[in-house]
């Protein structure tokens, strides 16, 4: 049985698109980065923890559990999810008019052992005016995103161009997610699946 150790929406919606049932399980981790931590060691390190201590709770020796994580990069620098308005319109207008990274690390982990993938995607902005990045705010979509934006919701009309895994920047890269759920047996395209 698969175990997504993740409170997302979007997470659950896609491992649905793929045709893969799952349970959730609910866990409180630790997101802080590390001093000196590079994103992408970050992003993996979260994301085998969340897997890693979801396995933890479980009495089952058949269990999988998939954790994951997303990381908005611009100058080497982590955005998180915004602290307040204040927060969310600096990111915002950090982003406008230019490219950033999304990181994403999925992370599968079974009775002894831990695998994890990191996927990197470019994303560009279009130039935002301070009115847009305002409206935006007030619309609470940015309020639990990292970066201050969900790119499959209201903020789409900012992306210019997207390098790399649309999925990724969502929040679970499908691709990497169905090759390592193939490695640990996991079967995408199961009928009737139910998700719970």
């Amino acid at each position: 049985m698969l175990y997504l150790a993740s409170g997302s929406p979007r997470r659950r919606e896609l491992l649905a698109q793929i045709g893969v049932p799952f349970r959730v399980l609910k866990l409180e981790i630790d997101e802080s980065a590390l001093p000196g931590e590079a994103p992408e060691a970050y992003v993996e390190r979260l994301a085998r923890a969340k897997a890693q201590a979801g396995l933890a709770q479980l009495d089952d020796p058949e269990a999988v559990v998939l954790g994951a994580d997303t990381a908005v990069v611009l100058d080497g620098r982590i955005l998180g999810k915004p602290a307040d308005r204040a927060a969310a319109l600096a990111t915002l207008q950090a982003l406008s008019g230019r490219e950033h990274l999304v990181l994403t690390a999925v992370a599968l982990a079974a009775s002894g052992r831990c695998k994890a993938r990191v996927v990197a995607s470019r994303v560009e902005f279009r130039s935002l005016s301070d009115a847009e990045i305002a409206a935006y705010w007030e619309t609470g979509e940015p309020r639990d995103k990292a970066g201050s934006y969900g790119i499959q919701g209201l903020a789409a009309v900012f992306v210019r161009a997207l390098h790399g895994s649309y999925s990724a920047v969502v929040g679970l890269p499908l691709c990497e997610t169905a090759e390592l759920l193939a490695e640990f047996g996991v079967p995408c395209w199961q009928k009737g699946t139910p998700h719970e």
